[in-house]
Parts: C-alpha cells; sequence; structure tokens
C-alpha cells in the first residue's frame, strides 16, 4: 500500500540502526548489518522490526524490537513466538526488546508457562522510555528517540523540547519527524508550550501506528477519540472542547480509517466490498474487528466475524 509518509518502528530504526542497536543492547561493539522485517511479514506488525547485527564477541545474531505505547500483558507471549519464528527463519541467535512508549502496569521479561510437566521459558529485554535520561538522545546522537525526547527523563522543559526540534528541522530526514515529537509533547507540556514551538501536520501524524493505537484504546487522557480535531482545536481553544468536538464529529470515521490501515498493512488492499461491509459496523464493533485484525492470522478470520456480525 501506498504511503506518504512512514514514522512507526522502522522508520525510525532506519535513521541510526547501528546507534540504536548499541542502545538496545548495551554493546559499544555491535553493528548493525540490515533492517530484516520487510522479509519477515507474514509474522510482523506495524510496530516491529527485525535488525540483522553483528558483534566481535557474539558473532551475527538478530534483535527483535518491538515498541508499544504501554505494556502490555499479551506482548510476552507474542515476543515468544516472533523470536523462536526468526531464530528458525534465519538461524541466528535472537536478541529480543521490547520498548514501552508511555508509563502502565508493570509486567514481567520473559514469557513462562507449564504444562503437563513441560515449560516454555522466553526472555527478553524491556525498556522503559521514561527511565530513559534524555542526555543520551543527544550525547549518543540517537535520532530515532528524538521524537520521544518529552518522554524520557528530563525531557519535559521547554528548551529540551527546543533543542530536538531543532535538530529535526536541521535534517530534512528527520523533519517530518516532528509531528509524532509534538504528539507525544503533548502528553507532559501545556498545549499552549506545544504549539507555540512546534508544527503539526494530521496527514503524516497519521502514517504512525501510535496514533491508531492511541485512537484505538484511548491510552492518555483526554486524547483517545476524535484526536485530529481535539489536538488541532485543542491547541488553540484548549484540549479539552477541542476533544469533544473531535468525539461528536469523527468518532465513526477515524475508526473506520483505524480498521482499514490495520487491514491494508497487514494483509493487502481492501476490496470495495469489504470496505462497505466495515462502513456498516458500528463504534464498538469496528474496535472489536480491529482487536481481531491485529492477531489474526489470515484476512479469512477477520471475513469470519463480519459473517458472524451479519447473522
Amino acid at each position: 500500500m501506498p504511503k506518504t509518509a512512514d514514522i512507526g518502528s522502522k522508520r525510525l530504526i532506519k535513521l541510526k540502526p547501528t546507534a540504536w542497536a548499541r542502545w538496545l543492547t548495551g554493546n559499544p561493539d555491535v553493528e548493525a548489518i540490515e533492517l530484516l522485517s520487510e522479509e519477515f511479514q507474514w509474522i510482523s506488525r506495524a510496530n516491529d522490526a527485525l535488525l540483522k547485527v553483528k558483534s566481535a564477541q557474539h558473532g551475527t545474531f538478530l534483535i527483535v524490537n518491538e515498541i508499544q505505547i504501554r505494556p502490555n500483558k499479551r506482548m510476552a507471549r507474542r515476543i515468544r513466538a516472533y523470536a523462536a519464528l526468526a531464530e528458525e527463519h534465519y538461524d541466528l541467535n535472537i536478541y529480543p526488546v521490547v520498548v514501552n512508549i508511555l508509563p502502565g502496569k508493570v509486567l514481567g521479561n520473559n514469557y513462562h508457562n507449564e504444562f503437563m510437566g513441560l515449560t516454555a521459558h522466553q526472555d527478553f529485554r524491556v525498556i522503559n522510555l521514561w527511565e530513559e535520561d534524555v542526555n543520551l538522545v543527544f550525547e549518543q546522537n540517537l535520532s530515532p528517540l528524538l521524537p520521544f525526547v518529552p518522554i524520557l527523563k528530563g525531557g519535559q522543559e521547554p528548551s529540551v523540547l527546543k533543542q530536538a526540534v531543532a535538530l529535526l528541522r536541521n535534517d530534512e530526514k528527520l523533519a517530518e519527524m516532528e509531528s509524532l515529537l509534538a504528539f507525544f509533547a503533548s502528553f507532559v507540556l501545556d498545549a499552549k508550550i506545544v504549539s507555540k514551538i512546534m508544527r503539526w501536520d494530521m496527514t503524516i501524524l497519521r502514517e504512525s501506528p501510535w496514533y491508531n493505537q492511541i485512537l484505538e484504546k484511548g491510552l492518555e487522557k483526554g486524547l483517545e477519540q476524535g484526536l485530529e480535531q481535539g489536538l488541532e482545536q485543542g491547541l488553540e481553544q484548549g484540549l479539552e472542547q477541542g476533544q469533544q468536538r473531535g468525539l461528536e464529529q469523527g468518532q465513526q470515521q477515524e475508526r473506520q480509517k483505524m480498521l482499514l490501515y490495520i487491514l491494508e498493512h497487514r494483509f493487502t488492499p481492501v476490496s470495495a466490498e469489504l470496505k462497505g461491509r466495515i462502513h456498516q459496523l458500528n463504534s464498538d464493533q469496528l474496535l472489536s474487528l480491529a482487536d481481531i485484525a491485529l492477531e489474526a492470522s489470515t484476512l479469512a478470520e477477520v471475513e469470519q466475524f463480519l459473517v458472524v456480525v451479519k447473522e
């Protein structure tokens, strides 16, 4: 599916893959070789990235990256499956990492299950961005973390935000990330401050999987529904008023867009017939189908839901 922009995990990691790999592993000798996610679409999702790296000590191995808005109790099982499939597919050792953007319920750093005397276990590293020092971004030239600067420890100051904006604007490859930076800045800074420092571009912002996660789950106070109008109008009139207007005018349409985005990214361009059936669903049905679409292995599983709803 053609896109005007891509400001998800893969796009960010491609900016500085070696710096990213060294930050994740804590190993300054690691060198990035290539990003393999495009070859692994049969299991990959929008926020996954599979990075092939090498080091003198460990040889060639794979870093499984999963960046998510908040801790998710189902992530442990997903990482176990993703790591095992990647290991089998590429015949390389795996270093799985989960990066949480916003605080949530604290979860473990492993998958463990015992059944009938058999044990399945998978460890993975967990990085919580709010615990990471913002100075690392500037000292280590970690461009992939620039959009998350306001979330990092010490990143809530307007002066720090201005520093991040300046770096983005000085590099045309990074310029489109300003909307994503503004988006996350709105979680921790007053809307008026954000609007004075930064620019919004909702067309670009919609291309980020995190936009759709926030829209679907409602993971931050006042930004869960009618996000476009809530942000654009809220920056000028107050987030609360803008959000309500966005909720009343755009909730149904935005959830339809969200679902179509997921389906086209995971499977194939959606037919006119399937779009028509989706447009007949109410808001609750759209959210239920989005959950199914995120976990389904085939488009047939999604279409089965539509058959049940029709009946």
